[in-house]
C-alpha cells in the first residue's frame, strides 16, 4: 500500500513551500521571495512520530488569476486534492482573510477530503491571536504556525497524522530515471507522454518547470520513478535568481538517479550545451541515454548525431529518435534506459575480466615510457552502480591517457557498457617488475 497523501494548498505567496520544507525537514521545495515560484505539484516524503506520509506541494491557487499559467497551476492543485487523503490549507495570518482564501475554502468545504487550516507567518507566540480570523472559513479551528521559525509546526503535524488513514508503507525498489536537458527541449512533454497524462505543466516559455517532480509508474511490470527537472543552464547565467535553486535541484536529481535521460531538440541536433548536460550526468556518476525529441518536425541526420555523441562523450551513450508529441520511440526509450540501469548494476566475474585484460594486451601492447613498458597483471570489479574496477600494474606512472582510454573503450564494447560511467583505478603491484 502507498503512503497517505497530504495536499498543501493555498493562495499565492502564503508560504506553502516553506511550510512543506519545514514539515518534511528537507529543502526539496523551491523557495524564493518571488510570488508564484511553485507551478507543478511536487511530492515529498515525510514522517512524524513513526507515521509516514507524502506531502504534495502545489502552486498558489488564485481563481481570479489571469497570467499565462494560472489555469494550469489551478488544475494541478485540484488534481493534487483529488488524489489526497487530507488537505492543509495555508493562509497568511499577517495579511488576514482575503477573497482568494474564501474562494478556495468554498472549493474545499463539503468536499471528500478533510481539511486542516494552517495560519502561517505567526513568527511570535504573542501573535497567535491572528489565526482566530480564519474561523470564518468554516473549516474548523486554524493552527497558528511559523514555517520559517518552526513555531506550532509540531502541533500541526500532530493534527495531520491523527487525521490520516493508517496504511503500510510501500517497499519500493523502483529505478529512478531523471529527465534532464537544457531549457525548452520538451522534457515535461516527454514525461507527460510517458505517464499518459498531463502530470507536469507544459508551455512554450523556457523555464516553466522549476522543481524536480517525481512520479511513480510501472513499465512492463517494473516500478520506475520518473523525475522531471528544470532546464540546465551554465550556473553563471542563473546566479542570484530563482532559477539557480531550480538548477541545483536538477543537478541533485541526476545525482540520485540511476539513469539520466538527456533530452535534446532534434531540430537543432546535439549541441555543445547538450553535451555539457550529459557530461554533468557522468560527473554525478549517472548512466545516460540521449533522446532526440521533436523528431516529428525535423530532418536531423541521426547517424551524424550518434557519431558526434560518440566522439565527444566519454560514456558514448545510446542516441534515440523520439517524439513526445506523437509518442514515437517512447517505449524503446524506456527499455533502453532500464537496460543501461541494469548494466550499471551488474558485476563482471574476475576470471572474465582477466581474460579481457590478456586479450587487450595481445591486441595492443602498451607503448614504452622512459624505456619502461607497462605490465598489467590482474583486474577485478569491486563496486557497481557505477561499476568500479581495479587493475594491478607494475608501475602506475607508466599509464598514458591514450592507453587508459583504449582500455575503457574496449571494456565498454566487450560488455555493452555504452552510457555507463566507469571508474578504473590503476594500482602498483608491490614486489613485481
Amino acid at each position: 500500500m502507498s503512503r497517505p497523501r497530504v495536499a498543501v494548498v493555498g493562495y499565492p505567496n502564503v508560504g506553502k513551500s516553506t511550510l512543506v520544507n519545514r514539515l518534511s525537514d528537507t529543502r526539496e521545495a523551491v523557495v524564493h521571495e518571488t510570488s508564484g515560484v511553485t507551478r507543478d505539484r511536487k511530492e515529498i516524503d515525510a514522517d512524524w512520530n513513526g507515521v509516514e506520509f507524502t506531502l504534495i506541494d502545489t502552486g498558489g491557487v488564485d481563481f481570479a488569476g489571469e497570467h499565462e499559467m494560472a489555469e494550469e497551476i489551478r488544475r494541478q492543485a485540484l488534481v493534487a486534492l483529488s488524489e489526497a487523503d487530507l488537505a492543509v490549507m495555508v493562509v497568511d495570518a499577517r495579511a488576514g482573510l482575503r477573497p482568494g482564501d474564501a474562494e478556495l475554502a468554498n472549493e474545499l468545504r463539503g468536499g471528500a477530503v478533510p481539511v486542516v487550516v494552517a495560519a502561517n507567518k505567526v513568527d511570535d507566540p504573542r501573535q497567535a491571536g491572528l489565526a482566530a480570523e480564519f474561523y470564518g472559513l468554516g473549516l474548523g479551528e486554524p493552527v497558528a504556525v511559523s514555517a520559517t521559525q518552526g513555531l506550532g509546526t509540531g502541533d500541526l503535524l500532530d493534527l495531520v497524522v491523527a487525521r490520516l488513514p493508517r496504511r503500510a508503507a510501500a517497499v519500493s525498489e523502483a529505478v529512478r530515471l531523471a529527465v534532464i536537458g537544457r531549457p525548452n527541449v520538451g522534457k515535461s512533454s516527454l514525461v507527460n507522454r510517458l505517464l499518459g497524462e498531463e502530470r507536469v505543466i507544459v508551455t512554450p516559455v523556457a523555464g516553466t518547470t522549476r522543481d524536480s517532480i517525481d512520479t511513480a509508474i510501472s513499465f512492463e511490470g517494473r516500478p520506475v520513478v520518473l523525475v522531471d527537472t528544470a532546464g540546465l543552464r551554465p550556473r553563471g547565467k542563473v546566479a542570484g535568481t530563482v532559477d539557480y535553486y531550480a538548477q541545483l535541484r536538477s543537478e541533485r536529481a541526476a545525482e540520485r538517479a540511476a539513469v539520466a535521460v538527456v533530452v535534446c531538440d532534434a531540430s537543432v541536433g546535439v549541441t555543445s550545451e547538450d553535451l555539457r548536460v550529459a557530461e554533468l550526468a557522468m560527473q554525478k556518476k549517472c548512466a545516460t541515454v540521449l533522446a532526440l525529441n521533436k523528431w516529428d518536425i525535423t530532418r536531423t541526420d541521426l547517424e551524424d548525431a550518434k557519431g558526434r555523441t560518440s566522439r565527444k562523450l566519454r560514456q558514448r551513450p545510446q542516441v534515440l529518435a523520439v517524439s513526445a508529441k506523437t509518442g514515437r520511440g517512447m517505449k524503446r526509450l524506456m527499455a533502453a534506459a532500464l537496460a543501461v540501469a541494469d548494466r550499471s548494476a551488474e558485476r563482471i566475474p574476475t576470471p572474465e575480466l582477466n581474460r579481457f585484460l590478456g586479450d587487450l594486451q595481445a591486441a595492443r601492447a602498451p607503448a614504452a615510457v622512459r624505456g619502461k613498458r607497462l605490465r598489467m597483471y590482474y583486474m577485478s570489479q569491486f563496486e557497481v552502480a557505477p561499476p568500479r574496477f581495479a587493475v594491478q600494474v607494475n608501475d602506475r606512472g607508466l599509464i598514458t591517457r591514450d592507453y587508459a582510454y583504449f582500455l575503457e573503450n574496449r571494456l565498454r564494447d566487450r560488455y555493452e557498457l555504452q552510457g555507463v560511467p566507469l571508474v578504473i583505478d590503476f594500482k602498483t603491484s608491490r614486489g613485481r617488475n
